[in-house]
């Protein structure tokens, strides 16, 4: 009896839950039943983003009234709409957005977000204010059936630039620009990426012994110059607390930075972070008081810290401490990617970068262990063989 009972409740119960969940529209649904969303509901239109609003994925919109988009300068929201325009729009828009249903309580102790944007949404669910970006949160809670709404006062606006244009606006970066205009990176940062730049300012290329900058901006410089910059650029949109928190990054050029925090704030390498977390739509910005120039260890030297490493290696291996062995293999392969090695060509530190990340992806000890020897055995080969000569930039 008592099994019937309980058998009985739960089916009223999910059916309680199911006729609950059936009166609940999709978010645009609810935002054009509501009244007070008639612009908001006419950009999402415009930007073709109706459909993605209206399935069953899970959003989190923070949603702003007529009233808050009567704040914005009218030829601005004019030449959104425009068709031409589209891509600006959806950018705004999901800049409101992020993934999954995200509750007033759940956000409680985060501080910032990433929306569907790919840009960073501060947040500050603590105080008796709630505010989101510049906007303060004046109804949370809203259920829809593919998510939830939170009422915002005021339009969000994300950065609308990507990166090369970023920093062309910021007048502080001017040499930095020229650099990739002269080394042909500027589509590739100015593509989808995302990248993380750390970006020195005129003020800190002016610090580079006299003629420096002059002589690597000459043609026949060019792959000096490519190399130096793309030290300066890692993979992916990371913000300083990731990095410090990681500790050091592989950059485009395959070498790693090492990334800290000081009293005086966060470092890469030598540098000073002097501003961090700048958003642009293909990635962020830190900028950085010293141009980072690659280190560069001879082969011999290299060759010596992979033989250092075997010896010290191998008997602990053997005898069972197959972990420590893992750290001594991975702390000189990592050495090497830090420093990198004189004249060795670019497959050679692609190599050992990928047996780094096949290590890291290894979770077994011994057969990690084994996955660095070989990559180690295979970059001692490779450095063994003749020497070919890369010509140094010419003064």
């Amino acid at each position: 009896m008592k099994k019937f009972i309980l058998t009985a409740v739960m089916l009223v119960t999910s059916i309680i839950s199911t006729v609950a969940f059936a009166q609940q529209k999709t978010i645009v649904q609810t935002a054009i039943d509501a009244g007070n969303f008639t612009t908001l509901v006419t950009a999402v239109k415009a930007a073709g983003l109706v459909d993605t609003l209206n399935g069953q994925t899970k959003f989190t919109v923070f949603a702003p009234t007529d009233e808050a988009f009567a704040k914005v300068d009218p030829a601005t929201l004019e030449s959104l709409l425009k068709p031409e325009n589209k891509s600006q729009l959806a950018q705004v828009l999901t800049y409101h957005v992020l993934a999954g249903s995200v509750m007033a309580r759940d956000a409680y102790d985060l501080n910032a977000a990433a929306t569907v944007n790919g840009q960073r949404l501060d947040l500050d669910f603590r105080g008796d204010s709630l505010r989101v970006g510049d906007a303060q949160i004046v109804v949370t809670d809203i259920p829809c059936s593919n998510g939830v709404i939170h009422v915002i006062d005021a339009v969000l606006i994300p950065e609308l630039n990507a990166i090369p244009a970023t920093a062309q606006a910021a007048g502080q970066f001017n040499t930095l620009v020229a650099a990739v205009g002269a080394a042909g990176l500027a589509e590739v940062l100015g593509s989808e990426g995302p990248f993380t730049v750390f970006a020195p300012t005129d003020e800190a290329f002016s610090n580079l012994p006299k003629g420096t900058v002059e002589t690597l901006l000459r043609p026949e410089n060019k792959q000096d110059l490519v190399d130096i910059l793309k030290y300066h650029v890692i993979a992916g949109r990371v913000y300083a607390g990731a990095a410090v928190k990681a500790g050091k990054a592989t950059t485009l050029l395959g070498r790693s930075v090492d990334i800290g925090l000081m009293a005086s704030g966060v470092t890469v390498n030598n540098a000073k972070v002097v501003a961090k977390n700048i958003e642009t739509t293909n990635g962020v910005i830190h900028v950085i008081d010293a141009v980072l120039i690659p280190g560069v260890m001879s082969r011999s030297a290299a060759m010596d810290v992979l033989a250092s490493a075997i010896s010290a290696g191998a008997p602990v291996y053997n005898s069972g401490n197959h972990g420590q062995c893992c750290k001594l293999y991975m702390d000189a392969m990592e050495s090497i990617v830090a420093a990198g090695v004189d004249n060795a060509d670019e497959r050679t530190m692609k190599m050992v970068s990928a047996t780094i990340r096949m290590a890291e992806g290894t979770h077994d000890p011994m057969e990690r262990a084994w996955v660095l020897r070989r990559g180690i055995d295979s970059l001692y080969g490779s450095l063994s063989l003749p020497r070919v000569m890369k010509p140094q930039f010419k003064k």
